[in-house]
């Protein structure tokens, strides 16, 4: 099985077909398996591909957005998506790149995360029609099976030499954490998903993270083993800023595509105060424009370089929000970069019970995302650039209280002119 890692726009070779050429154009695709079959086989027909997420959240996040684009590329370009919701992996957990186990969740939770998920993605992926897009539940398969039926069917088609290979797995060795048996299964269970994917919807293509690779890869040898089917699998670049951070997700900030986790505007803001130097990238990436119009906009300077960023944030909250939430986001972003601090509805949600707790204002700063560190909140605050409730805070030691909400439980927070924020405590 050859292999190939890509550089952004830059295929190996000419490339057939449109699905392919875009993919590249966009920057979606980081490595592949024999790019030029599943070109061929992409300019030949239709081809169903998926893209898997357990629901260990209530919502996705934006570091899950380029498999979600790609996906929707896909079917634009007249192939058909398959969102996996995992239901059945969650209770498992994966391990890749972790240096601890995932806390186990429950059926009910488990559940009440798929049902948030599904809300997300319908909007990214459109199901109409006999040949929409499809969501399954992995749990549909996986808790069909007998332990020993298992082990004879698939454990006989993997070898822990293998599996000790993958870097999912050695970086937990190396770093000396327990690897459970529990999670160190999860990577058979991936590859029985894409063997009954391709057996049950004649699924070929696999899209993942760049952490999914082994994983992938397991399936698709998985298929040629048992069914010698001709599978193929794809990982989109690691979502990072031109600093270098990972994107996605914090502690306490996580950038949530569902609305009830983070609203719209706060949505909106978070693309709006993106790096000048990310930019560029961003607009390949996470919009539909035009490549053309990506180009010109990517090559403005200075002030006319926010007007990108306002295009750009628009352009994601539309894709993920819908287009009345991104006009609503954008006139409210006007109103708010012209010098208010006021904001109509809240960007930001947090529990009340946090206020007893004794909810610090650096905590504050850092679970609204706009510092990765209390280190950095700390800083913010000692230069005087902290408002709350509009005034200069310049107190790091300072706690949120009950007093400090106003009408409907709110507060106000404004770190320098660009980022603003209202929470509201429930």
């Amino acid at each position: 099985m050859t292999t190939h890692m890509i550089e952004a726009g830059k295929p190996a070779t000419k490339l057939k077909s449109e699905a392919a050429q875009v993919l590249f154009e966009r920057g979606l695709i980081n490595q592949c398996t024999d790019i030029e079959a599943l070109d061929e086989a992409l300019a030949s027909g239709p081809v169903t591909a998926y893209a898997g997420f357990d629901a260990t959240g209530a919502s996705l996040h934006v570091g899950h957005l380029m498999p979600l684009m790609t996906l929707r590329w896909l079917q634009k370009l007249g192939h058909r998506p398959i969102v996996v919701l995992g239901g059945g992996t969650s209770q498992v957990g994966d391990p890749s790149f972790r240096n601890d186990a995932r806390p186990l969740l429950d059926g009910s939770q488990i559940a009440a995360n798929i049902a948030g998920i599904r809300r997300s993605v319908e909007r990214l992926v459109d199901m109409r029609g006999p040949d929409g897009a499809l969501l399954v539940d992995n749990a549909e398969w996986l808790t069909e099976f007998r332990f020993l039926e298992f082990l004879r069917d698939y454990g006989s088609q993997f070898t822990v030499n293998r599996m000790l290979t993958f870097d999912s797995v050695k970086s937990r060795i190396e770093a000396q954490q327990p690897l459970t048996v529990l999670e160190f299964c999860y990577m058979m269970l991936q590859a029985v998903d894409f063997l009954e994917l391709a057996r049950r919807h004649d699924c070929t293509l696999q899209i993942g993270g760049s952490d999914q690779w082994g994983n992938i890869v397991n399936g698709i040898e998985l298929g040629r083993r048992c069914d010698a089917r001709r599978l193929f699998g794809l990982t989109v670049p690691l979502l990072t800023t031109a600093s270098g951070t990972k994107m996605g997700k914090t502690a306490d900030g996580a950038v949530w595509l569902h609305p009830e986790h983070l609203s719209s505007f706060g949505f909106w803001q978070f693309w709006r105060n993106t790096a000048d130097a990310d930019v560029p990238r961003f607009l390949r990436l996470f919009t539909e424009m035009p490549i053309s119009e990506v180009i010109r906009l990517s090559e403005l300077q200075g002030a006319e370089l926010n007007e990108a960023k306002k295009i750009l944030a628009t352009q994601v909250t539309a894709i993920v929000h819908g287009p009345d939430a991104a006009r609503a986001a954008l006139e409210q972003g006007d109103a708010l970069f012209s010098g208010s601090d006021e904001i109509a509805e809240p960007t930001h949600r947090m529990e009340r019970h946090r206020l007893a707790e004794g909810l610090g204002l650096l905590e504050l700063i850092v679970g609204v995302g706009f510092a990765a560190s209390n280190g950095e909140a700390r800083r913010l605050v000692e230069a005087g650039g902290v408002r709350l409730n509009g005034q200069v805070v310049d107190d790091p030691r300072r706690r949120i209280s009950s007093g400090d909400l106003g009408a409907e439980d709110r507060l106000s927070l404004a770190v320098g002119k660009r980022r603003k924020a209202l929470v509201e405590f429930g």
